[in-house]
C-alpha cells in the first residue's frame, strides 16, 4: 500500500477526525494537506495541485458533492473520494455517475480507503511510478493550476493511442507538452520527431512525410524514409497543422486511418506505427468554416484536444520562468548577473505577454545583455518591452472564483509577501488581509513554494 509520495488534499470539518485520518494516510507514505472546509480547499488548489482530493460528504458551508462539482468544473481529471456516515447506496451510485472516483463509508475502514486511493492516482497514470519528481514533466516549470490540468490530462491521455491536439497562442510551450506527453506515455522508447508544417514548402510535404524511391524525380538520388517511418514506434509532432496546403490533407487522411504510407515512386503501402500530436495556433473552427482545413481530418486529429493557458492566464509563473531564463543565460554569457529589482520584477508579473512564454525568454536575454549591475533593474525591463504594463482587474469586479484563484496568484507571485502582492493589487494591508481572511487562505503557506 505505498503511494510513490503522491500529494491528497484531505477535506472535512471534524478536526479529530482530520488529524488522525492525516497520521493513517501520511504512515502510508502519501504527502497530506488539509482543509477543514470546501472553501479552504479550493483556496489551496488555488495554490498547488494534488493527485487526489478526499473529502467529507457532510460539511456545514459546502457538503462534499458541491465541493465535486467545484472541482470538476475547474480540475476535470481530478479524482475526488468521498467519505459519509449517512451515504446510501443509491447516493453511491448517484455520485459515480456524476463522476466521483469512490465512495467510502464512515467509520472509515483505513485499509479501504488507502485501496481506493492507490486506485485513484494510479487512474492518473506516470511514466515511472517509483520515479521521484515525474521525470517526463521536469522540462516544464509551473505552478499554475491551469497548466498542472493541462499535465494531469496530458498524463492521462497519454497511456491510451488516441491522436491529440494542441491548441493555443505561439510561445505557450506547446513542443513542451507534446515531448512531455511522448516521455509519459508507453511509446517513449520509440523516436520523438518534431516537424514545423510552416516551414515545408507546398510541393515538398509528400516527400518530407512519406518518403521516397531513388529515381523517384529529378534529384532523389537515393530513398528517403520520410517523417513517418522515421518515428515508427514513436510519436510525430505536426506543429502549426494550420498551415498544411489543402492538396496533401486528403493524403494525410489517409495515411492516418489506414496507419500506412506510399512513398513517393513506390508501389505498396508500408504500415507505420506511430502517435499523432498536432498543434496549431491557427483558429480551427474558422478555418473549418473557411474550408482551408478538411473538416474529416480535424476529427481524426483531435481525438482529444489540450488546451493551453496564456502566460497572463498563468502569472504565477512568470517569476519562476524569468529566474530560470535568467540563470541559463547568465551561464551561457558568462555574467554576474543575479536576479531582478523588485520593481522590475513587479512590472514583469503585471505585463500581459502577447507573445507568450518566447517572449519572456527573449525579454529576458536582452535586459542580462544590456545589464551593468548585479540585479536588473526596471528602466531595463520597461526598454525592453517599449510599453506600459497591464494592471490587474479591480478585486470588486471580481466574481468570487476569479477573486480567489487572483489572490493565490499574486501571494504565489511574491512568495507569500503580503505587503509586495497588496501593492500590485493596488490594496492596502489591511483590506488585503480582509480578502485573505475570506478565502482562508494563509500567506505562510506560499513562502515554502519556491
Amino acid at each position: 500500500m505505498t503511494s510513490s509520495r503522491k500529494q491528497l488534499l484531505l477535506v472535512d470539518d471534524d478536526r479529530d477526525l482530520l488529524r488522525l485520518l492525516k497520521l493513517r494516510l501520511a504512515s502510508a507514505g502519501f504527502g497530506v494537506e488539509t482543509a477543514e472546509s470546501g472553501q479552504e480547499a479550493l483556496s489551496r488548489l488555488a495554490i498547488s495541485r494534488p493527485h487526489a482530493v478526499v473529502t467529507d460528504l457532510r460539511m456545514d458551508d459546502m457538503d462534499g458533492m458541491a465541493l465535486f462539482n467545484r472541482l470538476r468544473e475547474q480540475y476535470s481529471t481530478l479524482p475526488v473520494i468521498i467519505m459519509t456516515a449517512h451515504g446510501t447506496i443509491e447516493d453511491a451510485v448517484e455520485a459515480t455517475k456524476q463522476g466521483v472516483f469512490g465512495f467510502v463509508l464512515k467509520p472509515i475502514n483505513h485499509v479501504l480507503l488507502i485501496d481506493a486511493i492507490n486506485d485513484a492516482v494510479r487512474f492518473i497514470g506516470d511514466a515511472d511510478p517509483s520515479a521521484d519528481g515525474e521525470p517526463w514533466r521536469r522540462p516544464i516549470l509551473t505552478k499554475s493550476p491551469l497548466m498542472e490540468e493541462v499535465l494531469s490530462q496530458a498524463s492521462r491521455v497519454a497511456q491510451g493511442i488516441a491522436n491529440i491536439f494542441l491548441s493555443g497562442q505561439s510561445g505557450t510551450g506547446k513542443e513542451l507538452v507534446a515531448r512531455a506527453i511522448h516521455e509519459v506515455s508507453p511509446r517513449r522508447g520509440g523516436p520523438f520527431i518534431a516537424v514545423n508544417c510552416s516551414a515545408i514548402p507546398d510541393n515538398l510535404f509528400e516527400a518530407e512525410l512519406f518518403g521516397y524511391r531513388k529515381g523517384a524525380f529529378t534529384g532523389a538520388i537515393r530513398d528517403h524514409q520520410g517523417l513517418f517511418r522515421a518515428a515508427n514506434g514513436g510519436t510525430l509532432f505536426l506543429d502549426e497543422i494550420g498551415d498544411m496546403p489543402r492538396p496533401f490533407q486528403a493524403k494525410l487522411l489517409r495515411a492516418v486511418q489506414e496507419m500506412c504510407v506510399r512513398p513517393i515512386g513506390a508501389t505498396q503501402d508500408e504500415p507505420v506505427d506511430l502517435r499523432l500530436i498536432c498543434a496549431t495556433h491557427v483558429d480551427m473552427e474558422e478555418a473549418l468554416s473557411q474550408g482551408t482545413f478538411r473538416e474529416d481530418l480535424y476529427y481524426r486529429l483531435s481525438v482529444v484536444t489540450l488546451c493551453l493557458p496564456t502566460l497572463s492566464e498563468r502569472p504565477e509563473d512568470i517569476p519562476l520562468l524569468a529566474m530560470h531564463f535568467l540563470r541559463n543565460l547568465a551561464e551561457s554569457y558568462g555574467v554576474d548577473v543575479r536576479g531582478f529589482s523588485p520593481e522590475a520584477m513587479e512590472f514583469l508579473v503585471a505585463f500581459h505577454w502577447p507573445g507568450n512564454i518566447r517572449q519572456l525568454r527573449n525579454v529576458v536575454e536582452q535586459c542580462l545583455a544590456l545589464s551593468t549591475t548585479s540585479l536588473i533593474p526596471l528602466s531595463l525591463v520597461q526598454k525592453a518591452l517599449r510599453e506600459a504594463p497591464a494592471s490587474f482587474l479591480p478585486l470588486q469586479e471580481a466574481k468570487e472564483e476569479f477573486e480567489r484563484n487572483y489572490l493565490a496568484r499574486l501571494l504565489q507571485s511574491t512568495n507569500g509577501n503580503v505587503s509586495q502582492a497588496a501593492k500590485l493589487a493596488k490594496r492596502n494591508r489591511t483590506e488585503f488581509y480582509r480578502l485573505l481572511s475570506r478565502y482562508g487562505m494563509n500567506p505562510g503557506l506560499f513562502k515554502s513554494l519556491t
